[in-house]
């Protein structure tokens, strides 16, 4: 076994984390990091929290053995951690429930989120709608275009979605805009960070509440390598894609001391890790400030951050989670890439072989699983975390592939049932 023990407790990984903010929001950070000491081990908010996750996210998510995969690319056996199957869609609800339950213990009536590909806006968005605070998602424009399904679910929850037209248009300018709106609006507002990313304690915070994916794990994969005659109790490998890296935190942090298990985590590379047209911060990126922590970032040679490149909104960032910097360099994770083409090609034999949509992102992380069995023994194992499904990538998917695909019957000129007239929506009150 392991032993692992981060981050220290002013929030370092190693020379990693910390918290790099403004005066202006220091006062918040610490209100947060106060909040979080006191409820972070408090029965009764962990008792709300377990509740949560079992009957509105519908935990645990299952783990399934992809048979048929495993024996197509003949080598170890294939299972894949089903995120995809939670409410909204993919792994980001579980630390949003976690953040909105502080955010209402302290008070805060508002509510701010980033996103990218969308999924942790519509989980912001959905459980600001049960439990009745505002909701104001910002996301750069390039990704309102290209995840515009999940746009129209925000709204249609009652979250109010701010296109960014600044930088590259994408995480990064949505990270950096909700950090002013925090800012501005310190008092009456919660901002909830959905990676393991930012200031302390936000990095340990958002990990603590996502490793319930790894956590589940390690309960469910004795019995499911048993069933499919492989060696050992846990897998030789977990394997997960990294943008900020809170799906990968989630599934590694309660695995870390399992010496036995590989840890892999998978970076969009684009067109290529020396194309210039990549997310692969790990592996391309150098030390240095973004977003509040310290941690690998992609930058040019004057700490200007650079842009970034992915098929995929959500690894589609020039930074990465401090802790997933630290465990590269203590050698107990490792860091790899995958190609645009590769990701789109997992996506598409996923659908096909498997009869699973999975996001962009997740396909990054199929993509070197099924790569890496290829290298490996039937009796071993390699244990995907598919963290999202892929609804809202079809657009994208399409336009790549030449498919026919319409938002909407009014893109095809045809008319909907229903009425000529558009729905009122009734709030609470009786007022439209």
């Amino acid at each position: 076994m392991y032993d692992y023990h981060q981050p220290d407790a002013s929030g370092h990984f190693g020379k990693y984390g910390g918290s790099f903010v403004s005066e202006t929001l220091t006062h918040a950070i610490n209100e947060l990091k106060d909040a979080y000491t006191k409820y972070q081990n408090d029965p009764e908010f962990l008792r709300e929290f377990q509740y949560e996750l079992a009957h509105f996210v519908g935990r645990p998510s299952p783990v399934y053995h992809a048979a048929r995969t495993s024996r197509e690319m003949g080598g170890a056996q294939i299972f894949l951690k089903r995120e995809d199957l939670n409410h909204t869609g993919a792994h980001k609800i579980n630390n949003v429930i976690g953040q909105a339950m502080l955010a209402k213990r302290m008070g805060k009536p508002r509510v701010i989120a980033e996103t990218g590909a969308g999924q942790h806006g519509v989980a912001t968005a959905t459980i600001c709608a049960r439990y009745g605070l505002e909701c104001v998602v910002y996301m750069g424009s390039e990704d309102v275009k290209r995840q515009s399904p999940n746009v129209y679910r925000m709204k249609l929850l009652g979250a109010t979605v701010v296109p960014v037209e600044s930088g590259s248009k994408t995480l990064k300018d949505a990270l950096n805009e909700a950090m002013r709106d925090w800012v501005a609006n310190v008092d009456n507002t919660f901002y909830i960070i959905g990676t393991v990313a930012g200031p302390h304690p936000y990095p340990m915070m958002v990990r603590d509440f996502q490793s319930v994916i790894g956590k589940e794990a390690l309960v469910q994969m004795p019995e499911m390598l048993k069933a499919a005659g492989c060696k050992g109790e846990q897998p030789d490998a977990v394997v997960a894609c990294v943008g900020g890296g809170s799906n990968a935190m989630g599934i590694f942090y309660p695995y870390v001391p399992y010496s036995d298990t590989k840890l892999i985590g998978v970076e969009a590379a684009g067109e290529g890790l020396d194309s210039g047209k990549h997310s692969a911060s790990i592996q391309r990126g150098s030390p240095g400030v973004l977003h509040g922590n310290r941690t690998y970032v992609l930058q040019d040679d004057n700490g200007q951050v650079t842009e970034t490149h992915s098929v995929s909104a959500g690894l589609d960032y020039p930074g990465v989670g401090p802790e997933h910097a630290y465990l590269s360099d203590i050698g107990r994770a490792q860091y790899v890439g995958i190609t645009d083409k590769e990701a789109l090609e997992a996506f598409h034999y996923l659908c096909r072989t498997e009869g699973i949509i999975p996001a962009l992102e997740s396909s990054h992380a199929v993509a070197y699983g099924m790569k890496l069995a290829k290298t490996m023994r039937p009796d071993q194992s390699i244990l995907v975390n598919l963290s999202g499904r892929g609804d809202k990538d079809i657009g994208t998917v399409a336009d790549l592939s030449g498919g026919d695909f319409f938002c909407r019957p009014s893109c095809q000129g045809q008319s909907v049932k229903g009425g000529e007239k558009p729905v009122q929506i009734v709030k609470q009150g009786g007022a439209a």
